[in-house]
Formats: C-alpha cells, structure tokens, sequence
C-alpha cells in the first residue's frame, strides 16, 4: 500500500519526495519507499464563471443581477487539466490508503488541495503536514508530526467562503457599475478600499494649499540654533537684525539618556515596505524572491504575518544569527538574546521570516540578484532583532537672543546596539560643556524660507503600511484582523490594480509611486460607501475567522454577504451626469440626435456614450438589410451630421431591380425610423 502526498508546486513535490526516498520518476509524480509524491500546480480549478450557470449571463445585463448561485459549480483550468487527471487517477488508486495534503501550510494552500481531493470524488483518510521551513530536517519532523486532516476543515471553510464572497462581490459589482457607466470596471472587496485610499490620498494633494513660514537660525558656538516658525517675512526679518552681532544666552541645557529597542523580526508585510523603501522592489517582487528562497530551502515560510518566533525555537536562535551573519558578510553579534525573539503567543499559523541554517552553505553568487537582496534583508532583520537596544544621550537646549527663544537638539551615541547593523543616524551631537547662564557669541544670522508640503503621493511601502492599518480606529479592540485584506494578499491587489488600469505606477527622483488614474479616481466617486471602505474586509475577515474556528457556520456567512449584494444591486442609482467622468476611449462617429453626446460603434451597432440617453442606430437594421445595404460607419457619420445621405444600389423586393434614393434619419426622441426620399432627395 502507498501513501499518497500532494504539494503545491512540482519544486516542492521533489524536495519532499527527495527526503522520503521516492526517487523514481513516473508520470507526474514520484515513486519509492511507499510513497507517491505528485503536486497540483496552484490552483488546479476555480469557480466556475457566470455562462456556466445560464448561459444567458454570457452578455452583461442589469436584469440577471444579481448572480447568486444556489450550488457552486468549479472549473479545470485548461491548461491544468492533464495533472488533474493525474492527481484524480492517484487519488482513486485502490493502492492508496492515506493522502497527505503538503500544499504550503496557509488558507489557500489548504484550499487549492481540498478542492483537488473533492473534485477528484476522494473519501480516503486524509492528514495535513504543516511546516514552516523546506530543509529536510524540518520536512522530517513535520511528516513524523502528520496532523488529522480533520483539524484544519475550519480552515477550508474560510478557504471557501473567502472564494464565494470574492466572486460573488466581484461578478455582481463589477457587472453592475460596467453596465451603468458604459466601460469595464472591476470591483473587488479588497481592491475596491484600496484604490479609494490611493484616490484620497491625491485629492489631499490636489486641494492642498502651501502655507509660507520663516525661521531664523544662529550659528553660534559651533552649533545652529533655531527659532520658531513665523509666517510674516518681515516679522522673521526684524528678527534676524535684533540678532545681529548679539550674544545668545543659554537657558536650559538637558541631558537625557534613551533606548531605542531592537526592532521585531520581519513579518511578509514589513520586508516588503523595507524591500521597497531600499531596494525598490514592488510588494509582489519580493514575495516572488521570498517564495523562491523558500522553495530552495534558504528562508522560512513567507506569507506571515507573525513577528516572532516559537519558544521552542530558542535554542536553535544562535545557528540562525550565525547563517545570518555568514550571508551579510559581517560579524555576528557577541551575545544573540534569544528570547527576545521568541514568544509563542505572538506567532500565529507561521513564525517570522529568517534565514534556514542552512542558508550559510549556499552559493550566494549563484542566486539571482533579487533573491540575493532579500536573503541578505531577511538576515540583518534577524541580526538587529536579537542584539541590545540602542543607547544614546540626547541634549537639548533653549537659548535666547534678542529677546526671541531659539532652540537646538543633538545625540551622542553611548551603544551602537542593534543600530550597528543599520544605516548610521545623521544626527549629530551638541558641543561638550554647555551650560546654563552661557553666553555665545553670534557669528552668523540667517532667515530661511519653507513651505509647507501636502501629503506624500503613496508609494508600494506606503501603501502597505495604510492597508494594514486603515479603519482600525473604527474596529473593535478584539477584533482579530484589522485593515485592508491579508499580508498574503495584498502585493496581488496592488498587482491587480495596475493591470486593470485603475492604478499606475509613476517613477519621479528614484521614488516610484502608485497614482490612480483618471478612471480609478472616477470610480472611486461613484462607488458606495459599503464598497470603498475598510470596515468591510476588515469584518469579512473577522468573520471568517469565525468560520474558521467553528464560531460561525458558513451557511451563515454567505447568507450575509448574498444579502449585501442583493441590495447593492435593488438600491444602487447611477450618478446623475456620471457620462463625463468614464470619456470612452473609443472614436466618436458622430453627435447624438436626442442628447449631443457622442455616438460610438460597438459590435451590433451605433450607441450614444450617454448611457442615460438609449440612442441607438442597429447594424442588423431591416431597413437596410432588405434593400441588401449595410448601415457602415460612413453611412451613421453621414446620417448623423446631416440628418440624411444617398444610397446608391438599393434592392428593391417588389420588382428585383435596383434603385437609388436618399435615406433620411427620423427621431423623436424615443424611437428611431429611417425614410426614403426620391426626386431631388
């Protein structure tokens, strides 16, 4: 008898197969020492679309949403039907006695399998490997460790809500705001309050207004010191002359010794903002490099949100730091603390990212530069998370001069700390022996002009850091997930939202920033408010977590998100004059009779952009289509600048003959007819 284990990815398959000794090679999948080791290629299949159920969904109408299907119908991705087939074949062997899911240990991972095993019509037992890191050791461990499969069935239910209500918001959505605004717009739970707060964020920009200010600095006793911001010119001006060949007297000096704590280990969301901020790479580049590392053994599980890792990993701290230090070219730290990084209660499905021990070994110069990049950013985060803080003494001080108060601040650094790994701080320290009642003569008096600035445009680290944190002042304290979609999820919906041509990526000084565009921020002002904001993923996500704990069943949940896009779809009114904000991309024809907007050609006919309007000219028209004649572009340009136009050839039924004539456009703005007009047209 086999037992028969599925993976995720082919690469995955053969490193698992690599260390339970099935090493030979069949017809996808691998073979040996009881062991079938196959994989599924991601997800194998996905629901169905809309024609699937009616065929009748296939064109997009108002009148057929909303779309709620009563039972849910998948389907094989043609390009992945072949392993299906193998995996179906392999489930169903009756040499197989038990299946082990090994697809990566996560929502979707347990999805992409189940769906598999149930589509395969699978009943045999099932157990679930759930591992953190692809090093054999840990695979080892994990396969003497199988869990029950049963213990993760909350998990597939999330899985599975999180599918349907995806679709479910997406096909109805997306159809309903396309039809009523004459383009396609997709819509989405997480993409949808993602773009609003990149269109938010320029409309703050657009309307802000720069405030001028003035501030006079003094450099005196080898240091600058700084007044206060003034918005007259002439006030900082008069200023600066009561200052001129002054004595500045100090008032207070004070001297503070602080502590900068090691910062936590990198969960998936905070290397990618530090991925983009120093090495400019998008949210979804650096979880590729992350997923690859992972794959070839050199990093742990990357879609984490966790920032710690487990107390039974504490003795095994110190071989990480030093494959940690081995891969940065540095040296290690004297001492790694250890429980600083640990804290099981901290860690959810995954621990942190870090460097495998194993990583140490590898041919750094062999990787691809990406990959390179983001081991060796993984591996500083876990070299400044185990150090000490960082100690410094900050001195500040109050001057005056001129009757006018001026300040100045510096550090001294009394340990570097974990610091010793970072970019050095660009602050300087203050002058030794400063005191109060000191006087210090002024050698330079300056007025500097600034403005104030609007918000920053969003850039990838930026933005990550507002969808894991927006709305989270409006959620309860408990609630188990706050902002906008998952880290596991949101490098795919920034992805989305450029190639859907709502977002767009914009380079400017080393700096690239995500901008909507013009229909981003057009749909954005047309959408409700239930669609653009946060809370609504944020409870999605609370609630499946219900789901996934047995709190709430299914059934329930999808009852409430089918109840939301009912109403969406019964109560949603168009904007009135919504036409000016989606201008079609396509070629004016020309003027519309009833309303002046433009006329455009579409596959079936001549169509007023106006969706408010109904104007429309038929290619299939039997007025022409009898007289053997097609209603061309030229022939609608014609009738619609000059209300007429010569035909020329016209087929007559009655006789047989042809006959040449004018044909001339009649509306009254409800209904359009055409008539003939003879003699001298």
């Amino acid at each position: 008898m086999y037992r028969l284990v599925i993976a995720e990815k082919p690469s995955v398959a053969m490193s698992i197969a690599k260390v339970l000794g099935a090493t030979a090679r069949k017809d996808g999948h691998m073979e040996g020492g009881g062991w079938l080791i196959s994989w599924c290629i991601g997800h194998l299949a996905g629901l169905a679309e809309p024609a699937v159920y009616n065929p009748s969904y296939d064109k997009w109408r108002r009148e057929d949403l909303p779309i709620l299907p009563e039972s849910w119908r998948f389907t094989i991705g043609k390009d992945k039907r072949e392993q299906f087939d193998i995996l179906r074949t392999l489930l169903r062997r009756e040499d197989v006695s038990e299946v082990v899911n090994a697809c990566d240990a996560g929502r979707e991972g347990e999805l992409i399998f189940r769906t598999a095993y149930y589509l395969a019509g699978c009943t045999k037992p099932m157990k679930r490997l759930w591992i953190s890191s692809m090093e054999d050791s840990a695979i080892r461990e994990g396969f003497d460790s199988l869990r029950p499969g049963s213990d993760y069935d909350g998990l597939h239910q999330a899985a599975l809500c999180r599918q349907k209500a995806d679709w479910l918001v997406g096909i109805n959505a997306t159809r309903l705001f396309s039809v009523l605004y004459g383009r396609t717009l997709n819509i989405g739970r997480v993409m949808s309050p993602t773009l609003a707060l990149i269109a938010q964020r320029e409309a703050e920009i657009a309307a802000f207004e720069p405030v001028p200010f003035y501030t006079v600095e003094l450099a005196c006793g080898g240091m600058t010191l700084t007044g206060e911001r003034i918005s007259g010119k002439e006030d900082a001006a008069a200023i600066a002359a009561a200052c001129e060949d002054s004595t500045a007297i100090l008032q207070t000096v004070e001297r503070r010794e602080k502590s900068e704590k090691a910062p936590a280990l990198y969960d998936l969301t905070t290397l990618q903002r530090d991925a983009n901020r120093t090495l400019g790479y998008t949210a979804q580049q650096t979880l590729d490099y992350l997923q690859a590392l992972y794959e070839k053994k050199l990093c742990t599980y990357p879609r984490t949100d966790s920032r710690y890792l487990t107390d039974d990993m504490e003795n095994a701290v110190p071989m990480l730091v030093s494959a940690a230090a081995v891969i940065c070219g540095v040296d290690a730290p004297g001492t790694a603390l250890a429980s600083q990084v640990c804290s099981s209660k901290n860690v959810t499905d995954h621990h942190a990212v870090v460097p495998t021990k194993s990583a140490a070994d590898a041919d750094l110069a062999a990787l691809p530069q990406g990959e390179r990049e983001i081991l060796r950013l993984v591996s500083l985060g876990l070299l400044r998370a185990v150090c000490p803080p960082h100690r410094y003494a900050e001195t500040s001080l109050t001057a005056e001069c001129g009757e006018h108060r001026f300040t100045a601040k510096g550090k001294a650094v009394l340990d570097m700390g974990w610091r010793v790994y970072a970019a050095p701080s660009k602050d300087a320290a203050l002058p030794d022996g400063l005191a109060e009642g000191q006087s210090l003569a002024v050698d330079v008096v300056q007025v500097k002009e600034g403005k104030t600035t609007p918000p920053k445009h969003f850039t990838e680290d930026t933005i990550l850091q507002s969808m894991e944190t927006a709305g989270a002042g409006e959620m309860p304290e408990d609630a188990e997930r706050k902002g906008i979609g998952t880290p596991a999820t949101r490098a795919a919906i920034l992805e989305k939202l450029v190639a859907t041509g709502l977002v767009e990526r914009k380079k400017a000084k080393k700096i690239t920033s995500l901008l909507p565009t013009q229909a981003g921020s057009s749909l954005v002002t047309v959408l409700p408010e239930v669609l653009q904001s946060p809370l609504l993923t944020a409870d999605w996500e609370q609630r499946l977590g219900e789901v996934e704990r047995g709190e709430l069943s299914p059934e329930d949940f999808m009852a409430g998100i089918a109840a939301m896009v009912d109403e969406l779809v019964k109560t949603y009114r168009p904007v009135p004059g919504a036409a000016v904000l989606f201008p079609s991309d396509k070629e004016a024809v020309g003027p519309c009779p009833r309303c002046g907007g433009a006329v455009t050609e579409s596959k079936k006919g001549f169509f007023c952009e106006n969706q408010e309007c109904r104007f429309v000219l038929w290619k299939d028209s039997k007025f022409f289509t009898a007289k053997k004649k097609t209603l061309t572009k030229a022939t609608a340009a014609a009738l619609l600048k000059k209300g007429r136009m010569k035909l020329t050839g016209c087929f007559s039924e009655k006789t047989g003959k042809t006959y040449d004539a004018t044909v001339v456009l009649e509306d009254d703005g409800a209904k359009t007819n055409y008539k003939l007009v003879f003699d001298n047209g």
